[in-house]
């Protein structure tokens, strides 16, 4: 029986893990996507406002995602975490300028805080394909 090889994801163009995490998991063709929120990668500061955020955690997506080998178009399977539900909008707002159809599967939850005071986080699965 063949062993599935796992290898990490990292790039300097998404903010470095803030714990004991890595950015990304490639195992096979699928990769899984750390949770995302609005530090910029080069300050490890967050941004500032909801819609800044949003945009920063599709840029820090993408940058890993590129990392691994693939592109947003290649994410199947997207969570999106949000302290204000109210928020839900914006957020379908930016999906509609990072992704095209097909869209990803996804799930919008609220939750009552983020990491670093974050308002919005999001995590995913990309399938890398020959």
């Amino acid at each position: 029986m063949s062993k599935t090889i796992k290898s990490i994801v990292s790039t300097p163009a998404a903010p470095a893990a803030i714990g004991p995490y890595s950015q990304a998991v490639r195992v096979g063709d699928t990769v899984y996507l750390s949770g995302q929120i609005g530090l910029d990668p080069e300050t490890m500061q967050m941004v500032s406002g909801v819609d800044a955020q949003i945009a920063r955690v599709f840029d820090n997506l993408k940058a890993v995602v590129e990392a691994a080998g693939g592109s947003l178009a290649d994410v199947v399977k997207l969570n999106v975490y949000l302290t204000d539900l109210n928020d839900f909008a914006k957020v379908n707002a930016a999906m509609a300028e990072y992704f095209a159809a097909p869209y990803p599967a996804r799930a919008a939850i609220g939750v009552a805080a983020l990491p670093r005071g974050a308002l919005v986080e999001a995590d995913g699965v990309m399938m890398l394909t020959a």
